[in-house]
């Protein structure tokens, strides 16, 4: 199978950003605040924006089934408070879980989470649960940065987040550390903000023994890590300088790299510097940049092409990045597929 792990409901249809604005309209006028109830998504509108979207590129670019998560950049958890998340997140993974159940061979839900700035990760804990248990959910979107691109939460390794770890750890499921919209005009939302946090991301648990208190743990860093594969010499370095162990014993047993990297010679560099076994297929289509290379003729993130022509890879090794390493990393998804036979 070609499994991409990094899937996202960008075409949702049009009620839903719709009812968005009008949650956000109503935060200054809470009398207006529209109920989850008035939304209305027909079976049939969700059919339409998956055939003609994300199932028509998956099955023209020959991937079988995506682990599919609510929009990145409308998670948005700087707006409004932790009430305002929650509402959202529920109507947002429902939407995902809808998708799954529609189409239950090329789609399986991951959650985002209802974060709030300022707010205990506690108050996640209820949704998460409902969606590993009742919707079948197989991961987690975690956000490092809730205020948005001003960075005001603990890092990643502080006990503040330790209880989603916990049931991250009981429910044997890996997050993906992927922040949302950025409202600091410093960063560019996907240019600048999304390989900032992967970057920051990965530091943080370097500089830090957080996989001493949870060895399970597993984080999935998107976009082919940021930063991290193009000064792996710096980050080893700095290991070293931090009397931490090597990164193969230090961090890799529990991070993981997807392949969200739109040309070849950044395909080339992540295989050839990351170990096979922490590279996971992805391609986050009709997400970030949509268009065509003009110097190739193909999508950028057509991300298959890239996995296919380097030279980096055997086919075994292949095998482990299109299917082998997500039944490895995300077991819920190995047990869902075992029990189709797959």
């Amino acid at each position: 199978m070609i499994i991409d792990v990094h899937g996202h409901y960008t075409t949702a249809p049009a009620a839903l950003g719709a009812w968005r604005e009008l949650q956000i309209a109503g935060l200054q006028n809470p009398s207006q605040a529209p109920k989850a109830s008035q939304l209305k998504i027909s079976d049939d509108e969700i059919r339409e924006t998956i055939e003609t979207n994300q199932l028509k590129l998956m099955k023209q670019r020959g991937s079988d089934l995506t682990i599919f998560s609510p929009r990145a950049s409308f998670m948005a958890h700087h707006i409004g408070d932790f009430e305002t998340s929650s509402t959202w997140a529920a109507i947002c993974n429902e939407l995902c879980y809808r998708v799954s159940e529609l189409f239950p061979d090329h789609f399986i839900p991951a959650a985002m989470l209802p974060q709030s700035p300022g707010v205990d990760p506690r108050t996640c804990i209820p949704e998460l649960v409902k969606c590993v248990e009742q919707y079948g959910n197989v991961g987690i979107n975690l956000n490092p940065d809730p205020s948005g691109g001003h960075w005001t939460s603990p890092p990643l390794s502080d006990r503040h987040w330790y209880p989603i770890y916990e049931k991250m750890v009981e429910y044997d499921i890996p997050a993906m550390i992927h922040v949302s919209t950025s409202c600091n005009a410093c960063f560019h939302t996907t240019g600048a903000h999304y390989l900032n946090a992967d970057t920051t991301a990965f530091m943080q648990c370097l500089t830090s023994d957080l996989f001493k208190d949870f060895p399970t743990l597993k984080f999935l860093i998107p976009h082919g890590g940021g930063a991290v594969p193009y000064h792996w010499g710096r980050f080893r370095g700095l290991a070293q300088e931090l009397k931490k162990p090597l990164l193969e014993e230090h961090l890799l047993n529990n991070i993981f790299f997807d392949t969200c990297v739109y040309h070849q010679p950044g395909i080339n560099l992540l295989t050839e510097v990351i170990p096979t076994r922490n590279i996971l297929f992805a391609s986050e289509m009709i997400g970030a940049v949509r268009g065509i290379d003009p110097q190739t003729g193909h999508y950028y993130d057509d991300t298959r092409r890239y996995i296919d022509a380097t030279q980096n890879l055997t086919v075994e090794e292949k095998h482990m990045v299109y299917e082998g390493n997500a039944r490895r990393v995300f077991t819920r998804l190995d047990t869902a597929l075992k029990a189709k036979g797959l």
